[in-house]
This record gives C-alpha cells, sequence and structure tokens, in this order.
C-alpha cells in the first residue's frame, strides 16, 4: 500500500459589486457574486431558467430563497417550490430557512412546509383525508414547500387522484400559486429523471403562465443544459468560475488582502492523502479497520475534531460502526445511511464521528475537520470531498470550538492513483499544492469513465409525454376542451426535445399492453410503461424489513432490495400479516405513527437479525432458454424467475413469491462485470448475474437488470451487438 499527500488551496467568492437599492439583509452580511447574480436573474421577466453552478459551501441556498425572504420583509409573497433529492437534505434546508427567516425579520413568518410520502400519509391519516388533499391543504397554506421531485412529479401525472377527477385538479392551483420551481443538486438525476423534470416543465409551460426555475449544482449537467435549449427555454447560467469570480491565495497576505476587500472564503485549504487500494470487495472497509489507530490518533492530536467516513457499501458502515463505537468509545460514532433509522440520522448531525453513505454526501451541511471517503466516479469523488473545509468550526453547548485543521484521506483504486501521480506525464506530484478546480479536472479525467445514458431520451423519455397528453392527462373527457391548444403544443415540444414520434409511442405502448395481458392473463396492467412512467422506478424486488438492530422501535420498520439482503443481511421470513401486526402494535404502544404506504407491494417480508460479516454469493435462474431472450435485445416481461443460492434455508419462501411475479427485464450474454467494464456502467447500477434453471456452476453466463435500470441498459445494449440495435422509437 502506498499513500500519496497533496494540498488544496483554499476558495474565496468575489462578492457582488453592489447591492441594489431595497435590497436588505440582516446586519454584517454581504452578498456573494453570484447570489446577486441569481437575485438579478429572478427577477428579470426575460428569464424562465436559471442555472447556479457555485461551488459546494458558497451559499447557493440562500440565492435560491432570497426573493421569497426580501418579499417577506415588505410583506409581500414570492412562493417557492424547493425540490430536494433525499429527505435529508430537504430537513437540512427546513432548518436552515427557518434560521434565514428569522434573522431577516420578517413582517409575518413566513409558513414553511417540508412534504415527504411518509410524512404525507401520516398527515391524511391524522387528519382523516386523503392523500391529494394533503397535498392540496400544505402546498395552498405554505409560501415555502420543500419536497422531492417525486412528489412533484407524480402530482403532474394524476397519480393521487381517481380516474374520474380532472387531472389537473391538484397540479393546476400548486402551478398557479408558485413562482420559482428549485431543483437541488440536479447533478445527482438520472436520465429518466431528468425526462421526467422536462416532462413536467413542458406541462406547465403549457398549461399556465410563465414559471421560473433555478437549477443548482457544482457539477452542472451538459446534457439538462441541451434539452432545456430543445424545449425553448432559454437557460441562464451563473457559473463564478467561469467568470473568474474565485481566488485561490498562496500566502497569508494574499488571503488578508482578499478578506479586506470583502471576498468570503467558502472552503479551508486541505491536506488530502490518497490511499491506493486494489478496487476489490472489502479492501476499503480492511483498510479503515486496519488503521483505527490512524483514527484515534488524529482525534487525539485535535481535540474538537469531527469527522466523517463516507463508504460505498451500506453493509460495510454497518459493521464499521459498531466496531468504531467500541474502539472510540471516548467519542460519539453514529451511522447514516438508507437503513438508518430517522432518529439516529437526526442524532448523527451532532456526532464526533458519523458513518454513511450517499445519504450525506449529498448537499448535507456536517460540520467537520476530518474525512475518510471512497467513490464510484469522478462525480461521486468530487462530491463528497465538497463536505470537508466548509465550515471554521461548530457550537456544542453554547461554546464555539474552532478547527485548526482539515485533513482528508481518498480511498482510491489504484488504477485512479497511478495515473494521477505514477504514470509518466501525471499531472500530480507528491507534496504538491493546486486549486481545486484544476484538481476537479484531473479528477474528471483520470478515473473512469461512466455512461451518461443520452440514448434513454430517444427511446423512452416519450412515454411519459404519451401519459401526460393521454385520456389520463390533457386529453381527459374534463379538461380536453379546455387544453386543447395547450395539448397539441405540448406534444409538438415534446416530439421535438425528444427527437421521437409520440404516435409511434404510444403504438408501442399499446403493443406491450396487450403482451402482458397474454402473459399474465390479467385484463390491466402494463409494467413496462408503469417503469418508464415512473420518476426513480418502481422496485419489484423491494422486502419490507423488521430491524432489530434499530434501538428505536418505531424506526425498525424498513424496506430494502432483495439482492442487497441476499448478499449481507442474516434475515428470518415472516408473513406480510404478521409484519403489519407488528407495526400496527409498535405504532400504538409507542404513540409514534409508522407510514404504511411503502409496504403496499413488497415482495416479501422479513426480520433483519444481523449484517454478514462476508458478502454471499448467489443467482438469479430462469427456467427457460436465455439465449433466447437475450437474443431478442429488448426489454421484456419475464415470468419464472427465481434465486439460487445454495445454503439459504429460507430461499424458497422467498422464490414461491418470486417466480410470479412479472419483472420488467433486460438479459444479455455477458457475466456483471465484463457487461459493466463493456458498457461503462455505474458502480451501483443494479445488473446482477442470472442463469438458467438446471445450471448449477459458479457465476453465470448472463447478466439482467430489471425495472428502469432494464430501460436504461436498454438503451447501451447495442454496443453489444454486432450489427448494431433495433431502434424501435424513432
Amino acid at each position: 500500500m502506498s499513500d500519496y499527500q497533496i494540498t488544496l488551496k483554499s476558495v474565496y467568492s468575489c462578492p457582488a459589486a453592489e447591492i441594489p437599492q431595497g435590497v436588505k439583509l440582516p446586519e454584517g452580511w454581504t452578498l456573494s457574486w453570484h447570489q446577486l447574480e441569481t437575485l438579478k436573474a429572478i427577477r428579470d421577466p426575460n428569464i424562465d431558467v436559471i442555472i447556479n453552478t457555485a461551488m459546494t459551501g458558497d451559499g447557493k441556498s440562500l440565492a435560491a430563497y432570497l426573493e421569497t425572504l426580501l418579499q417577506g420583509i415588505v410583506q409581500g409573497y414570492y412562493n417557492v417550490i424547493g425540490l430536494y433529492p433525499t429527505n435529508e437534505l430537504a430537513r437540512d434546508q427546513e432548518i436552515q430557512i427557518k434560521q434565514y427567516i428569522e434573522l431577516f425579520k420578517l413582517v409575518d413568518e413566513l409558513r414553511v412546509s417540508r412534504l415527504s410520502g411518509p410524512e404525507l400519509e401520516i398527515y391524511a391519516e391524522s387528519e382523516n383525508i386523503k392523500k391529494w388533499e394533503a397535498i392540496a391543504t400544505r402546498t395552498q397554506q405554505s409560501e415555502i414547500i420543500l419536497t422531492n421531485p417525486d412528489i412533484f412529479h407524480y402530482l403532474h401525472r394524476h397519480a393521487y387522484l381517481t380516474p374520474k377527477d380532472s387531472p389537473n385538479k391538484l397540479w393546476s392551483p400548486i402551478d398557479t400559486r408558485f413562482e420559482l420551481f428549485i431543483v437541488d443538486e440536479f447533478h445527482v438525476c438520472t436520465a429518466p429523471q431528468t425526462a421526467s423534470i422536462i416532462n413536467t416543465m413542458l406541462l406547465i409551460k403549457h398549461t399556465n403562465r410563465r414559471k421560473k426555475y433555478l437549477f443548482l449544482s457544482a457539477t452542472p449537467d451538459e446534457q439538462l443544459i441541451q434539452l432545456l435549449q430543445k424545449a425553448g427555454f432559454q437557460p441562464k447560467i451563473i457559473d463564478p468560475l467561469t467568470e473568474k469570480k474565485y481566488r485561490f491565495p498562496d500566502t497569508a497576505s494574499q488571503k488578508n488582502e482578499l478578506q479586506a476587500e470583502g471576498w468570503r472564503q467558502v472552503s479551508r485549504a486541505i491536506s488530502l492523502t490518497f490511499i491506493s487500494l486494489e478496487p476489490t470487495y472489502q479492501a476499503t472497509e480492511t483498510w479503515l479497520w486496519e488503521n483505527r489507530n490512524l483514527i484515534a490518533d488524529y482525534f487525539q492530536q485535535h481535540p474538537g475534531s469531527k469527522g466523517a467516513i463516507i463508504l460505498n457499501s451500506i453493509a460495510a458502515v454497518k459493521r464499521l460502526t459498531r466496531k468504531f463505537k467500541e474502539f472510540l468509545y471516548t467519542l460519539r460514532v453514529e451511522e447514516n445511511t438508507s437503513l438508518t433509522g430517522k432518529g439516529d440520522k437526526e442524532r448523527s448531525l451532532e456526532a464526533d464521528l458519523v458513518l454513511g453513505t450517499s445519504t450525506i454526501d449529498v448537499g448535507v451541511d456536517f460540520q467537520i475537520n476530518f474525512l475518510i471517503f471512497e467513490s464510484a466516479d469522478a462525480g461521486s469523488f468530487i462530491q463528497r470531498l465538497g463536505r470537508l473545509g466548509r465550515h471554521d468550526g461548530y457550537e456544542k453547548n453554547g461554546k464555539k470550538i474552532a478547527f485548526n485543521h482539515f485533513t482528508a484521506y481518498a480511498l482510491s483504486p489504484n488504477f485512479l492513483v497511478a495515473r494521477l501521480f505514477e504514470e509518466k506525464d501525471a499531472p500530480l506530484e507528491l507534496g504538491g499544492i493546486y486549486d481545486r478546480p484544476n484538481f476537479h479536472a484531473q479528477i474528471r479525467d483520470n478515473y473512469r469513465k461512466i455512461n451518461d445514458f443520452r440514448g434513454y431520451y430517444k427511446r423512452w423519455a416519450g412515454v411519459q409525454s404519451v401519459l401526460l397528453s393521454s385520456s389520463q392527462g390533457l386529453a381527459h373527457e374534463t379538461i380536453k376542451q379546455e387544453f386543447a391548444e395547450s395539448h397539441k403544443a405540448f406534444k409538438k415540444d415534446c416530439e421535438q426535445v425528444f427527437d421521437t414520434s409520440l404516435g409511434r409511442v404510444r403504438g408501442c405502448v399499446k403493443k406491450w399492453t396487450i403482451e402482458w395481458q397474454e402473459l399474465s392473463k390479467q385484463k390491466t396492467g402494463n409494467p413496462i410503461a408503469e417503469d418508464a412512467c415512473s420518476f426513480r422506478g418502481s422496485s419489484s424486488l423491494q422486502c419490507g424489513l423488521y430491524d432489530l438492530t434499530e434501538r428505536n422501535e418505531a424506526d425498525r420498520f424498513k424496506t430494502y432490495d432483495l439482492p442487497g439482503i441476499l448478499s449481507n443481511l442474516e434475515i428470518e421470513p415472516m408473513t406480510e400479516s404478521v409484519y403489519m401486526r407488528l407495526l400496527q402494535e409498535t405504532a400504538e404502544r409507542t404513540s409514534q405513527p409508522i407510514p404504511k404506504g411503502r409496504f403496499e407491494r413488497c415482495l416479501a417480508f422479513m426480520k433483519l437479525q444481523a449484517y454478514r460479516e462476508e458478502r454471499m454469493n448467489w443467482k438469479f435462474i430462469y427456467p427457460g432458454d436465455l439465449g433466447e431472450v437475450a437474443d431478442a435485445w429488448k426489454v421484456q416481461v419475464l415470468l419464472g424467475i427465481q434465486v439460487l443460492q445454495p445454503g439459504n434455508r429460507w430461499i424458497n419462501e422467498i422464490n414461491k413469491r418470486l417466480k410470479l411475479r412479472g419483472l420488467v427485464s433486460y438479459v444479455i450474454r455477458y457475466p456483471v462485470q465484463e457487461a459493466k467494464k463493456r458498457l461503462q456502467l455505474p458502480m451501483h447500477f443494479q445488473i446482477y448475474p442470472i442463469d438458467e434453471s438446471g445450471r448449477h456452476e459458479p457465476g453465470a453466463p448472463y447478466s439482467v437488470a430489471f425495472g428502469q435500470s432494464a430501460l436504461l441498459l436498454d438503451t447501451l445494449a447495442y454496443r453489444l451487438k454486432s450489427k448494431g440495435g433495433e431502434v424501435w422509437i424513432g
């Protein structure tokens, strides 16, 4: 093992040249250049889309909500909806916005509501109203809504209403009431989510008066910008880096000079050490435990430090948290993953050391000076490193504690370290000092390239467009006359933006319906279209867990995908009726409502007893000819899929249910690792080994992706086909 240390310079952000008349800020506050430019763009009636690419920690959130706060000072209203990719980020933003409201001393306090699926369900039950009524009530009684893009997507596609209800019953008053729609951390959106956002923007464009959209991301997506331009929007890009509004001082005197001129420090200098590791399973976990004294020594040498360890694997975080709680017994060690209970997630923000996954690297504002992280690609590397150096210190029990040093360890695959430091003309050298933009560019250039799935828009985005323009949408009996012209314009724009024919897409949707009815002997349903119209994909492999490792009883009810369970968890099956009875009893005993909606379509239910120390092997099996399925080169719904995992006592119980479930699938003739390499798939892309029933050799010659992952794989598979793939939507 080798390690390579460099220093990243501090970052200073340019102040606004002048504050416009009427902009009243809290005492001692100034605006950055990008914040003022964002405010100007929001106020400019000729600008409808704004993209702010300021660096992490440079106050993009204040820029987003500034006009709403300023209007509130004079008892005016500028209502806004903020869309956040995780509930943790929305919760973090809620705290920050309420602090803004207090500091700006508004005449009437702005009403802020945070809406998530579980919270809406609990609110609807407590008020004895339907979920759509809960959404309508909260949105009409708030000036600021913080929610996720999923809810925004589904309320625009008639999801919360009955077929007889007018589709615009919910979205029309919401789109009318709110002036600005903020999409935060939009770089984490994959192609299906971006397609959904564009479809919804086009729907609003043609059914309401002009609205404004603000996209916030330090790493903007060029595809989104191109699609917005094709859709007739003219994005105003606010890029402080391109405009030379950042400085990276080399000396103390240069820092003092910048501060005297009003430049604000947004990131502190960081000592960054690359740890070169074999890119194998558990390599990072092994290194962390073997080097636990390095972590303990840091906290001893720098009293008052706070740190984070960000990993790719939930199971690794779970195992290491238990060990580090015992080893670092004088410190407060907590975890934050998608399987962490709500209470523990909130407590993790105050921990001395938090171990987590992607739930903490997307925007949540941790006050830390020590960071250890692994990454899957250039984007996650830059995103996770951006958690460090944002604060001079923190407050504890009313006392301010200052950080005196900022240290990061990047647990990196050896090929990346070799490219950065060891190969001929390597861009970095041991002990070098670099500014962030140039360093980030080297990470992007030298990390493994991953696919951006740009073919998705032409092949699949039109399915959402068809739904929004169908009898469930703008052609609904109750509104088709009112929106006749809007209907035509919406369809025309969708065809232009996604380079597709909605007529041909409609024909494909009809064909899938017929094929599903013949396969399943059911009169309703269309699994392929349902996945294409979903926001993040509807997991057919999701299971309900009762987590016995969770200390808070009410937080023990969770969901997790079957592949992760097979690989990492020790479980015991239970029936749905027992699970739901236990949920109800727990809710009554603890007086804490527990939302049930997420369990409605679960494949199975089970008790989570422990996290395995070793990852277990398994594969899917199919009763038919996989060669025939793979050679079709298309997305198909498959019945009869099961799991082969020798020695698993409970797998037969799962297989009884699994084989009856129609799974939207794409099968290719390559093992998983080779498929990932050939198609440049992201590390966590959901592709699994599959084999034919009766074959029990180790490994599997085929790979399969399900649901939305199957649709994404479909856009790439032609690379594996010598004569090119079938283009069924032109």
